[in-house]
């Protein structure tokens, strides 16, 4: 295995996608007020903007922008995980790699980032987040969802058109 490290861009914007280690958990929207309280603490401390935002029971998309001359994402992953991981109650058998490790395994421990290169990038991320829980059968309408930044988008006046099926 190489070692390897992709380049991190200062001021980017950044499509992610984090999940928790349990597939099919909905500890994402039960917990989506401490979810909230874990990225305005972190945000508060360490800004940056959320440009999209979706999310799921057990995953969440989003894309940031960081502030100029600041690449550290890694970081902010690691406190919003650290903070929600500590308000959540989890009574979950640990195995010996989280007691190693001291991790109460709520999260996969890698997420995937991709920085985004172009306007048309961006919009296409955009509608991702939005028809996402569509595509995962929660709900019919991306409107419907609750927990997606669409609601702010719209009332901007952002809107894409949504493709009718993905």
């Amino acid at each position: 295995m190489s070692n390897y490290r992709r380049p991190r861009i200062p001021g980017a914007t950044i499509f992610f996608t984090v999940a928790l280690e349990r597939r099919g958990a909905d500890t994402l929207v039960r917990h989506v007020e401490a979810l909230r309280v874990a990225f305005r603490r972190t945000m508060a401390e360490r800004p940056f903007c959320i440009e999209a935002a979706v999310i799921l029971p057990d995953h969440l998309h989003m894309i940031w922008t960081l502030p100029n001359g600041d690449s550290d994402f890694p970081n902010r992953w690691r406190m919003i995980k650290a903070r929600l991981t500590q308000a959540v109650p989890y009574i979950r058998p640990q195995r010996a790699s989280h007691l190693r490790r001291r991790e109460r395994g709520l999260w996969q421990r890698r997420y995937w980032e991709h920085h985004i290169r172009s306007p048309e990038e961006f919009a296409a991320l955009t509608q991702y987040c939005w028809i996402n829980p569509v595509k995962h059968g929660l709900v019919a309408d991306p409107y419907e969802w609750r927990h997606s930044s669409n609601h702010r988008d719209g009332a901007r006046g952002m809107a894409f058109d949504l493709p009718n099926q993905m």
